[in-house]
């Protein structure tokens, strides 16, 4: 994951504010970078790196040669950038799937972005020839983003709240909200870069699909060969990466089901080292030890993270700081 921070229209010094974006630093430890606007003084993007392709270019804020005039910071992963290279044409300046989003926009604005991307993300936006900020987010959400925006035009961008509670501490009447996931927020810029919302719209992705299996098999054999084809395609796609690659192995069907086609697809790719498993659990976990009967069978080279129940009690705090939640499923699980 990475961590996105923006604010435009500050009345103050911008850089009051700055020391916000580092609420989110645990999101990318690889690089930092905040950037204010030499057209809109009163704006700056922040952003935290953690580096999965191209370590060399793919810093944030990111511009291209060819549209010097769109910023961009965004988290995720776009899964069909090389599809949509090879489908218009673009030429990219990195390897980084981000930049697909600059060279969709500028070939037919935002929606037409944002539909076109099979992936995880969340994403800012700026565009100082037109004056428009756009924030998005995937059709799931599974990519966090917060915003707060008030009317005196000063908008504020984060990846998690906590960068943005220090700004909501101090102002009266101000909420921060979540951008609505499959839907991109258009935010109009003046001449000070105060922000004035635009308009939302819900967007449905029409990026890339496998195929189908459609052989005149029997009605449930269809089934179970287009759960297969999805499944493994799934799993493909997000291989997307110059990082080694792991598995949480639970020992469960789900996790067993991944990590065996992780291990089939790498083997079918020839990758240069095996396959990391990683199995968390207190001492005597039957998790643990189907994990390890697992992990044998598999061929990967596994490993066992122990605790205490002492241990997980006290990182509860913790957990619930970073998640942003008291929902004690999600909870019990991150601490697992």
């Amino acid at each position: 994951m990475c961590g996105i921070w923006a604010v435009f229209g500050s009345s103050s010094d911008i850089f009051i504010h700055c020391k916000a974006a580092f609420k989110i630093a645990h999101r990318g430890p690889d690089a930092f970078r905040l950037e204010s606007i030499y057209q809109f003084p009163s704006c700056c993007l922040g952003f935290h790196r953690l580096a999965i392709l191209d370590a060399q270019h793919g810093m944030q804020p990111m511009r291209v040669s060819q549209h010097p005039h769109v910023w961009l910071i965004y988290n995720g992963e776009i899964y069909n950038h090389l599809q949509l290279r090879e489908q218009f044409g673009f030429q990219y300046d990195t390897h980084c799937d981000g930049e697909s989003i600059i060279h969709l926009y500028a070939r037919g604005g935002i929606e037409f972005a944002a539909k076109h991307m099979d992936g995880v993300f969340a994403f800012c936006l700026l565009d100082t020839a037109s004056r428009k900020v756009y924030l998005g987010r995937d059709t799931f959400g599974v990519k966090p983003l917060f915003r707060i925006i008030m009317e005196d035009g000063f908008l504020s961008v984060c990846s998690e709240v906590k960068g943005l509670m220090d700004i909501a501490r101090y102002q009266s009447n101000v909420k921060i909200q979540d951008v609505l996931p499959g839907h991109v927020e258009t935010y109009s810029l003046n001449m000070k870069g105060q922000a004035s919302f635009e308009n939302m719209k819900q967007f449905h992705h029409i990026g890339a699909t496998p195929s189908y299996t459609t052989a005149a098999t029997p009605k449930g054999d269809d089934i179970m060969a287009n759960i297969r084809t999805l499944l493994e395609s799934a799993v493909s796609k997000r291989l997307m990466t110059e990082r080694r690659i792991g598995c949480l192995l639970s020992g469960g069907l789900d996790s067993s089901l991944i990590t065996a086609l992780l291990v089939k697809l790498a083997r079918e790719r020839d990758l240069a080292y095996p396959i990391q498993t990683f199995s968390i659990g207190m001492y005597g976990s039957p998790d643990l030890a189907a994990a390890k009967v697992v992990a044998k069978h598999l061929g990967t080279e596994h490993h066992e993270i122990v605790f205490t129940p002492e241990e997980a009690i006290s990182t509860i705090e913790d957990v619930i700081y970073y998640l942003e939640s008291y929902d004690a499923l999600t909870i019990r699980g991150a601490v697992d």
